[in-house]
């Protein structure tokens, strides 16, 4: 370990123009790979033109894309300055906007250098499986991140507006809200929330009709619901600790409720340590714990999501106090590894598409590790000179 450690100690891998041009020629390399069979993107795509025509934009157009779309009214704003280029432009200038929206949110963290490059080391292998599908998981974790930034920062105008932007896009950014207790303006707060809800409600309208804006809210929960449903028969979603549950289990048909309660109970749990909310590591580690809990606890979880989960893993990893134990180190390995080769030929064909898939194991680590933090975060007055430290969290 001291001698790979060692070799990741070199300058260059320090260098800024590296690992950026990396970060964002990974996201151009995967768009330019699927120009031409980018099912997804015809997917975003076809929520602007829909919304435009006012076509149903939860129903199945096998002539255009297969599978349905499960995003809402409110991405036909977003994906609008892509979908109106041609897919040639559109679909890598749409991978690499995402990939920058990361880049900026962890390069705007208050933390040193060395621990965002530890960050963009450990997340880039994500950040590109994410952009081969042509996802907006990357998007939904720079909107995590940025809420936390701003509520630190006590821009609780600007978190508001990145918590509604997440919502209104694919839900997850509702998670943002685990950082409320943060703010010192909670009412303001409250109040620039609903300014946002609002406003991300209406903009959809301009480029249709309100009629069938508000038909197509309706319609999109009622395609979240059903797609629930048939994420616990796919091999390919339900990659979350619920799903781990089931296929383990062999009981597909376990109510979520089941294991979600008691996940909120733990995740509410970490609040108990009122005095430590200024405290910048447990503030990190409620961050930590929210991009993993998120797809964790999610029946959407697939492949392309665990960009969120690894960002939480990377936060976790620099937040751990050295020298490392054994514990943190062997987690900590396990998890990458499972995480890059769950996806890729560093793990047997056998193993990835037998054990791995069929049984949603890439959760099993990052639950360990979630628990760990959990706990950390419990005890936090009792462990955090132990096992936390605020190392990488001074400013330079």
């Amino acid at each position: 370990m001291t001698t790979f450690s060692r070799f990741f100690q070199k300058p260059i891998f320090y260098d800024k123009r590296l690992i950026f041009t990396l970060w964002i020629g990974a996201a151009l390399f995967a768009g330019i790979s699927h120009i031409s069979k980018d099912n997804n993107y015809q997917i975003f795509k076809h929520v602007f033109y829909n919304t435009i025509e006012q076509i149903n934009l939860y129903a199945e157009y096998p002539e255009k894309y297969w599978d349905t779309n499960h995003y809402g009214p409110f991405f036909s704003i977003i994906i609008a300055p892509f979908a109106l280029l041609p897919d040639y432009l559109g679909i890598p200038l749409w991978e690499m906007f995402i990939a920058a929206t990361l880049l900026l949110a962890i390069y705007k963290l208050p933390i040193q250098w060395k621990g965002k490059v530890i960050i963009y080391w450990i997340v880039i292998h994500e950040l590109y499986v994410n952009a081969t599908n042509s996802q907006t998981n990357t998007l939904i974790a720079a909107l995590i991140i940025g809420t936390f930034i701003c509520i630190r920062s006590e821009k609780d105008f600007w978190a508001a507006c990145f918590i509604m932007l997440g919502l209104f896009i694919k839900l997850y950014g509702i998670v943002g809200l685990a950082f409320f207790f943060f703010s010192k303006k909670k009412i303001k707060f409250i109040g620039y929330l609903l300014l946002w809800g609002t406003i991300f409600f209406i903009l959809p309208m301009l480029l249709s009709s309100p009629q069938f804006i508000i038909q197509s809210y309706l319609d999109w929960y009622e395609s979240l619901a059903l797609k629930n449903v048939l994420n616990t028969a796919s091999a390919y979603q339900d990659i979350s600790a619920m799903g781990m549950i089931r296929r383990i289990s062999g009981i597909l048909e376990l109510s979520n409720m089941i294991m979600l309660i008691p996940a909120i109970i733990l995740f509410a749990l970490q609040y108990i340590q009122i005095k430590a909310y200024n405290n910048p590591i447990y503030q990190f580690g409620l961050l930590a714990s929210t991009l993993m809990f998120v797809v964790l606890f999610s029946s959407g979880s697939e492949n392309s999501t665990y960009v969120i989960a690894t960002s939480g893993l990377a936060f976790w990893f620099i937040l751990q106090n050295k020298p490392y134990s054994k514990y943190i180190i062997i987690l900590f390995i396990i998890t990458l590894f499972i995480t890059i080769g769950a996806g890729s030929d560093i793990m047997p064909s056998y193993v990835r598409k037998e054990i791995i898939r069929p049984y949603a194991l890439k959760a099993l680590p990052y639950l360990i590790v979630w628990l760990t933090l959990v706990y950390q975060l419990i005890t936090f007055k009792r462990t955090t000179k132990e096992t936390l430290s605020n190392k990488y969290l001074i400013e330079e």
